[in-house]
């Protein structure tokens, strides 16, 4: 397992991106534990407790939708392409480069128009109005434009530091 460079000599965008991924995965390591306790809590309080909470299923859908797509973010800062990895492997080195390449530039392209349109979802979510809590949907929809710039800037910098995924430190 190849381990991803932490030295002085590592260029400084990909410095970022590897402490921005960090923060990430901590994020949505987080965000998972939150979404996992809230779910425990609203099926222990509706066959045991028996409360009258309602607010449990809507908090972690939202969370859910937070931490899916920031990880994606993290997806992306590892190059893991599953399917497309494999297609790689059968191709020439040369035809595997420039695929993954167009691949990028393609992902590129995707993720950074997401932002534009995720902001206006953010603006039209000002108007409506989650079902149970009565706040904006502003915070769940800002998911997208967040997650999409990041996964735009982690594409970016695993494109430009090569072909090869970079593997998660080992402890």
């Amino acid at each position: 397992m190849r381990v991803a460079r932490h030295s002085a000599d590592e260029p400084l965008l990909q410095r970022f991106a590897r402490r921005l991924n960090w923060l990430v995965e901590r994020i949505c390591a987080l965000l998972v534990a939150v979404m996992v306790m809230v779910i425990w809590f609203g099926v222990i309080e509706r066959y045991v407790l028996h409360l009258g909470v309602v607010w449990t299923e809507e908090f972690s859908r939202y969370v859910m939708i937070w931490a899916a797509l920031l990880a994606v973010s993290c997806g992306a800062y590892y190059r893991e392409h599953i399917g497309l990895d494999i297609v790689r492997r059968f191709l020439p080195v040369r035809a595997g480069t420039v695929l993954m390449i167009g691949l990028d530039l393609v992902s590129i392209a995707f993720f950074a128009f997401m932002p534009w349109y995720g902001l206006g979802m953010a603006k039209s979510g000002m108007s409506q109005y989650a079902s149970i809590f009565g706040m904006t949907m502003v915070v769940p929809f800002a998911a997208v434009p967040i997650s999409s710039a990041l996964t735009t800037f982690q594409v970016f910098a695993a494109m430009l530091r090569g072909q090869e995924r970079t593997q998660p430190k080992t402890q």
